[in-house]
C-alpha cells in the first residue's frame, strides 16, 4: 500500500555501533517506502549516537542546519592503530604511563582554533580518490591537506589511572575527527593512544534527548509520531507571514522585509509550516527554497 506522502521533517536516529549512517538511511528507505531521505553529519561505524535524517522534501534544508557537533570519545593509551580507532590494526606503542594531571594539561592545547590532519582512513577526496580507497591499496599520501577546526570545549570526564583509559567530551566545529584528536593526544603525550568508542551526543539543535531508536522506526506511524518539525530544528529566526505573503513567496515573489530583520536567513512561516528559507536583499526576503 502507498503512504501518504506527507513526511517532511527530521528523524532523530540514535544511530548504533556497527552500522554506517549509509546503513541507516537504507534502512529507513526501506521501512518508509521513500526514496527522498538523507542524513547529516556521517559517523563511523564504530560511533553511535545523534544521527539527523530529512526525510522527504526536507532533504533541501541538510545545507541549512547548524553544524557544530559534540561527542563522548573513549580511549586507550598505550596503543596505536592506523585508523586510530579499534577498527584498524592496534598495536602495543609505549609503556609509558600518564596521569589526569598530565591527562588534563595537554588537553588545554586542543581548546580553540587548531589544525587537523583527518586520518588516512577517512571520507576525505585526495586527487580524486577518497583516503581509505587509497589506504586500502597501500597508499597513504604525505601532503593530506591540513583543516582548520574549532575545539569550543574539551574536558576529561573520567579517567582510570590503572588501566590507562579515559573518556573526553569535545564540542567541536563541523569536520572535526575526534580520531585524530586522540592519535595526536597520544603522540604528544608520548604513549600513543587509539580511539575505542564515539558517542555523538550533539548534532546542531538535535541532542541526545529526542534520539530515537532505528529499530523503534518499524512502520510509517512511528516516523510519523517521532518526526521533528523543520522549524524546531532550524537555527534561524522565524517571520510569520500572512496569507498574502505565503502566496506571493509561493509563486515566486519576493516580499517586503522588517527593518529590525538583520540576520542573512530567515524560515518564512505560514500556519506553523515552514513554508521559505530565505535571505535578506536589499530589505526584502527572496526565497531561496521554496516548501509550500
Amino acid at each position: 500500500m502507498n503512504q501518504p506522502a506527507q513526511l517532511f521533517g527530521f528523524l532523530n536516529i540514535l544511530k548504533p555501533s556497527g552500522l554506517t549512517s549509509h546503513d541507516v538511511v537504507a534502512r529507513l528507505r526501506k521501512v518508509l517506502k521513500i526514496k527522498q531521505i538523507g542524513h547529516t553529519g556521517t559517523l563511523d561505524p564504530l560511533a553511535e549516537g545523534v544521527l539527523p535524517v530529512a526525510v522527504g522534501k526536507a532533504s533541501r534544508l541538510i545545507e541549512y542546519l547548524a553544524d557544530d557537533k559534540a561527542y563522548v570519545a573513549k580511549m586507550q593509551f598505550g596503543k596505536v592503530s592506523d585508523t586510530y580507532d579499534t577498527e584498524g590494526n592496534v598495536v602495543d606503542f609505549s609503556d609509558k604511563k600518564i596521569t589526569s594531571e598530565i591527562l588534563n594539561k595537554e588537553l588545554l592545547n586542543f581548546k580553540g582554533t587548531i589544525t587537523q590532519i583527518p586520518p588516512a582512513y577517512s571520507a576525505v577526496h585526495y586527487n580524486g580518490k577518497r583516503l581509505y580507497e587509497l589506504a586500502r591499496e597501500g597508499i597513504i599520501p604525505e601532503d593530506i591537506p591540513k583543516r582548520e577546526i574549532f575545539i569550543e570545549r574539551i574536558e576529561l570526564i573520567n579517567f582510570d589511572e590503572q588501566n590507562q583509559t579515559a573518556q573526553i567530551e569535545i564540542a567541536c566545529s563541523k569536520g572535526t575527527y575526534i580520531r585524530s584528536i586522540v592519535h595526536e593526544l597520544g603522540q604528544n603525550l608520548g604513549c600513543g593512544a587509539v580511539m575505542t568508542g564515539l558517542l555523538r551526543t550533539k548534532a546542531g539543535l538535535f541532542d541526545m534527548s529526542t534520539a530515537v531508536k532505528l529499530d523503534d522506526i518499524k512502520c510509517f506511524q512511528d516516523a510519523l509520531k517521532h518526526l521533528q518539525n523543520p522549524l524546531e530544528v532550524m537555527p534561524y529566526k522565524k517571520y510569520e507571514l500572512t496569507e498574502e505573503e505565503a502566496q506571493k513567496v509561493q509563486h515566486g515573489q519576493s516580499i517586503i522585509a522588517p527593518d529590525k530583520a538583520q540576520d542573512e536567513y530567515f524560515c518564512l512561516v505560514f500556519e506553523n509550516k515552514l513554508c521559505a528559507i530565505a535571505a535578506k536583499t536589499q530589505g526584502r526576503f527572496v526565497a531561496k527554497k521554496v516548501f509550500i
